[in-house]
Parts: C-alpha cells; structure tokens; sequence
C-alpha cells in the first residue's frame, strides 16, 4: 500500500503516521526546504518526530514543471494521497481530487482544511487553536470563574488525523469491493464537534449552553473531582451512583456519609458539591497520595492520580501494553508510542525515526524508473532536493512490515 502524504505539521501528517505504523509504505512530499513546521524551533521539531516516523522523504519543488512531472508519476503509483492544503490550493497546484481521480479511478484522496469547504469560512485558515476556540472547547475548558483555556495538546489536529485515518481505511475497504477509490474529507471543525456529541446532547436535552465549570461534572457527585492528598498530591475521584458512593464512604472510614440528606442522592450531592469535597478532603487529605490511592481501587472505586509527564514514561502498564516501540534517532528520541491498538496482539516494537527532507528523493526517483543522469539532472535543476541518509535512521529493508 503505498501513501503519497503532502501534509504539513499535524492533521494530515498524524493519518499518514497511522498508516505508516500499519505497514503503508508512507511517502513524505515537502518542499525542497521541507515541511514548515521543522523550521519552528522544538516545538516543530517535535511535530516531525512524532508524526512522520518510517516515511520516505521526497523533496520537491511543486512549481517546476519537472517537479510537477516527478509527483504525477509519483501519485500514478499509489493508493492513498493526503494533504492539509488550504482550501483552493490543491486546485492551483492541479493535485485536486477531480483531476487526480479522473487520471486514476482507484486512488483513495483524504484531505484535511479547518472548516469544511462548503461553508463561509471555506478559505479561512485554519490552525488548531481557532477550532478549539470557535467551536466550544475553550469555552468548556478551565474553571468556571477563570478564562477559557485550550486543551493541553493539539486537540482537534489530533481528533482530525484520527478521522481522516478512519475515513482512508473504510474508502480502502468499499474499493476492495467495488474497485473505485472515493474522496475522503474531514476539517478542525468537524472532528472536534463529532468529539463533543455528549456535549451536543446535554446542550439539546438541557435548553441551556453548557458552562465551563472546572473540575467536577456539572451533572454528578463526586464525579471528576480533585481531592488534595497529604504529600502535595493529587487525585480524581469519581463514585456518584448509590452503590459506588456508600462504598467509597466505607473505604474512607465514614459510612455516615451515605446517609447524610445532604448526600443521599446524586442530585443532592450536586447540589451540596464544596461540603461534599469538605468531607472526601478532611479523610483522603490525611493519607499520602500512593495510600489513598491504594485504599480506594481496593474499594472498586474509580480514582487516578494526577501525574507529571515524567510520572508516566516508564509507567510499567503503559510499557506492558506494547504501544511504546524503540525509536532510536541519534538526535535526542529514543522511543515513540505506535498504534492506539493491537492486531492480534502484535504492535510494532521498533519504528523509524522521521526523515530529513529529501533523505530518500533518489530512491524514490529511481522507484519511478528516472535514470542516475535524470535524477542529478534534477537535483541539478533544483526541482528536487537530495539529502544524505541519516545514518541514525532504521533501514526499512531490515524488518517486513
């Protein structure tokens, strides 16, 4: 399966990386400078590394016509072609899914913008803070008398590589049985609106806009609530439903609470939330963060301690899941999570790092049948860029897919 990925940063890049840990063989255009976000400091960096492990680099200027001549051929090999242009620059560039699916009816075409192309902000830019910002996720975000805060990564790029990547695969799946590619298109927008269908129907079934509010679920108790442990730390605990809220009350030592009228229900818990937390506090607070963990999963009550990045690296669950693979790249990574599943149990336990831009442009040229002389000729040209090999990169010939 081979996947011709004209994404920069996150959205489209993020569905090229699912399909590359799935064995695609995963080809990264970018312009003979390369992918905008590896010119942006660490945080670029990170971008790149985390979003384009195991593709092949080919670096090519889109506005030579012997560029253009080199994608053409390159896109006529492939099943798959992604991009996040913004809407209206595929056209220009003439890899638009009506010109490219006339030549061949087979390619699957996914493609990412921030607020859908059929509406008035069809031409807008579209950068993951404006989605979280314009479609409700700040405004949920942060405590109820703070500001709105964004979520602490790149929410909506995320929800979108992960939609376009679901997109990609059920086009795969009707073309086996049909034998046509199809057009897959998702936005910002879109994924963090499906993201929110929870939220959609407490808006519908309430009358009234959701309002930020912190920690806590507006509508149970204790439900997402922050108790503050001895030793400065933190848990979230949840148990609202009878049964889960009698036991936690046995497992802190106060069974009195479960009878209190002012706890007797879940609605009577919302309503008289501070003494509730009061309570939870003047026991939990008592007892280092490891104990009064320990005591309430002993309880089958669901609680999470609030950890640090730091904190969950070599967290020995997340390690004995398998989605860490070794991911040695000589410039400072040393591993990456893969796959968000397993396929009979089987997950990629070494991945490729990134390329550097235009690493395998030679390659890639003589894949598509362009001589030794053609392929410097073009260097040569400054239609395409070569770079050397990384020689901290994994060889994608050492291990099947």
């Amino acid at each position: 399966m081979r996947v011709v990925d004209f994404g920069q940063y996150i959205a489209a890049p993020g569905a090229g990386q699912n399909l590359a840990d799935l064995g695609a063989d995963v080809i990264k255009v970018e312009p003979p400078g390369g992918d905008q976000a590896r010119g942006i400091g660490p945080f670029g960096q990170a971008m790149v590394r985390a979003n384009n492990r195991g593709k092949r680099s080919l670096a090519v200027d889109l506005r030579d016509p012997a560029g253009h001549a080199v994608v053409r051929d390159l896109v006529a090999s492939a099943d798959v072609v992604l991009h996040n242009f913004r809407h209206g620059v595929s056209e220009r560039l003439r890899l638009d899914a009506d010109t490219l699916r006339a030549r061949h009816p087979r390619l699957v075409y996914g493609f990412v913008t921030g607020f859908g192309t059929r509406g008035p902000s069809a031409y807008r830019v579209g950068l993951d803070i404006a989605a979280q910002a314009e479609f409700a996720v700040m405004d949920l975000t942060g405590e109820a008398d703070g500001d709105p805060q964004r979520v602490g990564f790149t929410v909506a790029d995320v929800l979108a590589a992960q939609a376009l990547t679901s997109g990609v695969l059920a086009a795969l799946l009707q073309r086996a049985t049909t034998g046509r590619g199809d057009v897959v298109e998702t936005s910002l927008m879109e994924a963090v609106v499906h993201a929110q269908a929870a939220t959609w129907a407490e808006y519908e079934l309430a009358g009234a806009a959701p309002r930020r509010r912190g920690n806590g679920q507006a509508l149970a108790a204790p439900a997402a609530d922050l108790v503050r442990t001895r030793d400065g730390g933190t848990l979230v605990v949840s148990a609202y439903t009878q049964e889960k809220f009698a036991a936690l009350c046995e497992a802190i030592g106060r069974p009195g609470l479960a009878s209190d009228p002012r706890f007797a229900t879940n609605p009577d818990r919302v309503a008289h939330r501070p003494a509730l937390l009061d309570a939870l506090h003047d026991t939990l607070g008592r007892l280092d963060r490891a104990t009064a963990q320990e005591r309430l999963r002993a309880a089958g009550i669901v609680c999470g301690a609030v950890r640090r990045f730091d904190e969950i690296v070599d967290d020995a669950d997340l390690l004995a899941s398998g989605i860490v693979a070794d991911c040695p790249d000589g410039r400072g990574g040393r591993t990456a999570p893969t796959t968000p599943f397993s396929l009979g149990g089987r997950r990629p336990t070494r991945t490729p790092p990134a390329p550097r831009t235009g690493e395998h442009t030679a390659r890639v040229l003589a894949e598509l049948g362009r001589s030794e002389d053609e392929i410097r000729a073009l260097i040569d040209s400054g239609a395409v860029r070569a770079a050397p090999r990384d020689p901290a990169a994994h060889d994608l010939t050492e291990e099947p897919a």
